[in-house]
């Protein structure tokens, strides 16, 4: 297949574009999405006895809603509850209050807190994936920036499409480091392309669902989409309290009810996993109950009980189900890699930090190309974007790592301290993530990055230190004891660190040896 040369240009120029755009802010979800496909597994390694807490019991579970709905009326409104297992050892129930403030409590803790224990970092890295760490507006820019992603993603297979196979085996190490970068860049885009296709159309609808639905309110939904949402996003129906009394129900029967209806619609096994009770004591109190089907397309799934007497009211299983549930589900599981084991895991993140690099490289190419050879001092807008690389793409990684460290130190001294374990980590992290900004600004784009990667590499070995000195829980224990999860991050973390050292060096080294006539060049050589 022939492309003609002005076509080829036009979806070249588009590629490029649309890929220096949405490339930082892709780099910080691509980034920080490969470690949150751990998100369950940080909250362990956060927690000073995470491993080691035993796994709670229904008979846990159930004091503990009792002891909420007795303590905290508000709850008897609206109340959420993790069922112990895999993803919590113990049961945690969260509500909110009158006024929006949201709760959470678990068996050591009755009395709540506004404060989630050990989630700070897992939220803190999650939200950086989905919406860049911005409130409110930031996971729908991040749903424009998935759109303009699958814009590059089409643009890029129509200039490679002629030459897919030769860009598929082509990478040439070398002098001519630009044309090492490209083939890297085109190698790992090439290989990637279906997950990365994946990934933009699910971000996309998982950002920009509520959008799109409002938009086509007058025309689907005729004005009433208030009215049609409940049913579109949950299984429950929103019904009224009726003020009348009535016994509630308890979590064993819940659970046993749910896991029977989940049978009678064929399914093999269905684990429920957390669920949402409404007017608790009332008449009219339903609990919705989702839970793990193993072996289905789309394993989340939904029942939806009388609270009081256990009859079915409604229900959304695998295989069951209407299509908006079907797809928000699979969209969802396809996106955080949540349908296989840990082997997909590990894809997930390899594909994670392979991501980022592409937006990296992106920007480096950019500039590379339009480098003046002929003259010392280069453009202002190759410098300029040289220095935002450095300090967006870099400091993030920075960042996080300062997140990680921070995350223990706040869990054993964020009390004496008086700050809260969420504040300190944010903090850490949007501080030290504005401080590489600034350091890649006031100096010279090479040094700027030689500096800020050998900062990643000692601050990311920093990881597995300071979760040895907070827990005890050094990697060569966490081995020996089987906490594989506990293992894997700090032995990812190690590598990672080695990761950008060598990065540093190497970016060392092409200061040293490099052409002078370079964004990347040291000031005394231009």
């Amino acid at each position: 297949m022939k492309l003609k040369s002005a076509t080829l240009r036009t979806f070249t120029a588009l590629h490029t574009w649309v890929g220096l755009v949405a490339g930082f802010a892709l780099f910080v979800a691509f980034y920080a999405g490969a470690i949150t496909v751990y998100h369950h597994d940080l909250m362990v390694w956060q927690s000073p006895h995470g491993a080691h807490q035993p796994v709670g019991t229904l008979e846990d579970a159930q004091r503990l809603l009792d002891e909420t709905l007795r303590r905290h009326p508000d709850s008897r409104n609206w109340i959420g509850m993790l069922f112990p297992g895999e993803e919590s050892a113990q049961p945690l129930v969260y509500w909110p209050d009158a006024k929006g403030t949201w709760y959470y409590a678990t068996p050591d803790h009755l009395q709540g807190s506004t404060e989630p224990p050990a989630a700070a970092l897992s939220e803190l890295v999650n939200a950086l994936h989905y919406s860049l760490g911005i409130p409110v507006a930031g996971i729908y820019l991040m749903g424009i920036v998935s759109l303009l992603y699958g814009v590059a993603l089409v643009s890029g297979i129509v200039i490679h499409l002629p030459k897919l196979l030769d860009d598929l085996f082509a990478l040439r190490p070398g002098r001519n480091l630009k044309r090492f970068w490209q083939d890297a860049h085109n190698v790992i885009g090439v290989l990637s392309l279906p997950l990365h296709v994946m990934f933009a159309v699910t971000g996309a609808l998982l950002c920009l669902g509520m959008l799109l639905a409002l938009a086509l309110n007058p025309l689907i939904y005729g004005g009433k989409l208030p009215d049609a949402m409940p049913a579109a996003l949950d299984t429950a129906p929103q019904l009224e309290a009726t003020g009348k009394r009535e016994a509630l129900g308890g979590l064993a029967m819940w659970h046993a009810r749910a896991q029977e209806e989940a049978g009678k619609q064929g399914l093999q096994a269905f684990e429920p996993v957390y669920l949402k009770l409404t007017h608790a004591g009332d008449a009219n109190a339903v609990v919705e109950i989702t839970g793990e089907s193993p072996r289905t397309l789309g394993a989340l799934g939904a029942v939806a009980l009388n609270a009081n007497t256990g009859e079915l009211v409604a229900s959304q299983l695998p295989g069951n189900r209407d299509a908006n549930h079907a797809t928000l589900s699979i969209a969802y599981l396809l996106h955080f890699g949540e349908y296989g084991n840990a082997w997909v895991q590990w894809l997930y993140f390899l594909f994670g930090i392979g991501g980022a690099f592409l937006f990296y490289s992106g920007n480096l190419l950019w500039i590379e190309s339009r480098r003046k050879r002929r003259q010392a001092v280069q453009g202002r807008a190759q410098v300029a974007m040289a220095k935002a690389t450095v300090g967006i793409c870099i400091g993030v990684c920075v960042a996080i790592s300062a997140a990680f460290v921070a995350a223990q130190a706040f869990e054993a001294k964020g009390a004496a301290w008086g700050i809260p374990v969420d504040v300190g980590v944010k903090a850490a992290c949007f501080g030290t993530w504005a401080s590489c900004v600034a350091w890649a600004v006031l100096r010279a784009p090479i040094r700027a990055a030689t500096e800020l990667l050998w900062a990643a590499a000692i601050v990311t070995a920093l990881v597995p230190l300071a979760h040895g000195l907070a827990t005890g829980a050094w990697l060569w224990k966490s081995a020996a004891a089987g906490h594989t999860a506990l293992f894997a991050i700090d032995m990812g973390a190690l590598a990672m660190a080695v990761g950008f050292a060598w990065l540093a060096r190497t970016t060392a080294r092409r200061a040293a040896i490099g052409e002078a006539n370079s964004a990347w060049a040291l000031p005394a050589r231009t």
